[in-house]
């Protein structure tokens, strides 16, 4: 059983991911437009009285909240047959959805009743993994209260991010909002950089017409005296050439 832990420990809560788990997930947010197209995506019952549903979200079915969740509750627990790695039966075991405890055990959460299989990462998420690798078991808990038509997720942490998420671009909100402000930032840079251009073009043109218009007041003023002072001239020689006759 190939199996490689990803994730980060806080405190008491860890991120347990395996290679296998992040392997269906990064395919998953590959091939979610095939799959839409090729078949309808199976929704799993959940009970009224639980406080989330499953339901489709960019990486295909996520899990969202129904109910008003409080900071520090309890929300599913990931659960499964558990697989020792000393056994070569479990040990050979390869699915989408293993989540290593220990060097030696592991939960199988591929059987369906584990709605926690369906949580999908995020950067800046509202749950966390509580692993407790004494008790066997995993719960995911609310970090920040959770209101009805939330998604509910978890960091899988940063080598997950870095060897899966971050090569073909994380879908979470968070980072989807950081894409948006960039998107915006980069437009606005291009308006700026056009309208600075336009500007530089329409001072380059105002000089170019005061220069034509220098040039022609140049061309219509005569060479030498003015037009009164030929006048003046051509009036003396007139009188002189009389007062000689």
């Amino acid at each position: 059983m190939a199996v490689h832990k990803l994730g980060k420990a806080h405190g008491k809560c860890a991120k347990g991911l395996t290679w296998a788990r992040n392997r269906f997930r990064t395919a998953a947010s590959r091939l979610l437009a095939f799959h839409s197209c090729q078949f309808q995506l199976i929704m799993p019952a959940t009970s009224l009285n639980k406080p989330y549903r499953v339901g489709r979200s960019r990486t295909g079915l996520g899990l969202f909240a129904t109910k008003p969740i409080k900071k520090g509750a309890k929300i599913v627990r990931y659960f499964g047959p558990l697989l020792d790695s000393k056994k070569k039966k479990d040990d050979a075991i390869e699915n989408k959805y293993l989540f290593e405890l220990t060097n030696r055990w592991t939960i199988d959460g591929s059987v369906r009743k584990n709605i926690a299989r369906y949580i999908n990462h995020a950067c800046k998420p509202n749950a966390e993994s509580d692993v407790k690798p004494r008790k066997r078991k995993v719960v995911i808990r609310a970090i920040k209260n959770i209101e009805p038509g939330d998604e509910i997720n978890y960091d899988y942490g940063t080598d997950y991010f870095k060897a899966y998420l971050k090569p073909i671009g994380c879908k979470c909100d968070a980072c989807e909002k950081k894409r948006k402000k960039k998107r915006a930032e980069a437009r606005a840079e291009r308006l700026r950089l056009k309208a600075k251009a336009e500007r530089k073009a329409e001072k380059k043109a105002e000089k170019l017409t005061k220069a034509k218009a220098t040039k022609a007041t140049a061309k219509k003023k005569p060479n030498g005296k003015s037009g009164a002072a030929k006048a003046a001239s051509g009036r003396l020689a007139n009188g002189s050439g009389h007062a000689s006759v």
